[in-house]
């Protein structure tokens, strides 16, 4: 081992985690799918099969259609990369041309490139971005299992400090009612 091995696992394990830190942040394995799924729609229109002496040329009337369609989600695959805000535009875009797809290029690419796209169109949509983290110092009080204070979603802390039920119901456990509504 020389002395420059600890140095270049230091820089990979950084790299690693600033592209791990990087795809976290925007819809990369939507990208991807996406991206993947523009590939064998291009690919078949165009691909000629080799069947020992034969060739089958698969180059059908279709295939300006499913070229355009396999560059458009290519890009669409790369720009939900580098630009995360248009994720809803570039996965109902996707979904669309995944539909398209099917009659125009190959079944899809055989399905393969239908299924592909279709998917990642379907996470593109549903991704959210993370909450960023707060700046305030981190809660360590967690022995509470009272969800009426600040950290449960039915109440709110009052001005005192109190724990004031915010439930409008009168089925919650802490009025003394059993969850059944009253008559």
């Amino acid at each position: 081992m020389s002395a420059e091995t600890p140095a270049t696992r230091s820089q990979f394990t950084d790299k690693r985690l600033r592209f791990r830190a990087w795809r976290g942040t925007r819809p990369f394995w939507a990208g991807l799918f996406i991206l993947l799924g523009g590939i064998p729609i291009i690919y078949f229109p165009y691909a000629n099969l080799q069947i020992g002496h034969l060739t089958l040329a698969m180059a059908t009337t279709a295939g300006a259609g499913s070229l355009i369609i396999g560059v458009l989600l290519i890009v669409l695959g790369i720009s939900l990369w580098f630009q995360k805000h248009v994720r809803v535009f570039a996965g109902v875009a996707a979904i669309l041309l995944a539909l398209v797809s099917i009659p125009v290029a190959n079944l899809g690419g055989f399905v393969v490139g239908f299924l592909l796209a279709l998917f990642g169109g379907a996470m593109a949509v549903s991704w959210a971005p993370g909450e960023e983290p707060a700046a305030g110092p981190a809660k360590t009080d967690t022995a509470k299992t009272d969800r009426t204070d600040e950290g449960g979603a039915p109440g709110a802390m009052a001005a005192g400090g109190a724990s004031e039920p915010n439930d409008l119901s009168g089925t919650s456990p802490s009025n003394g009612a059993n969850g059944r509504h009253r008559a």
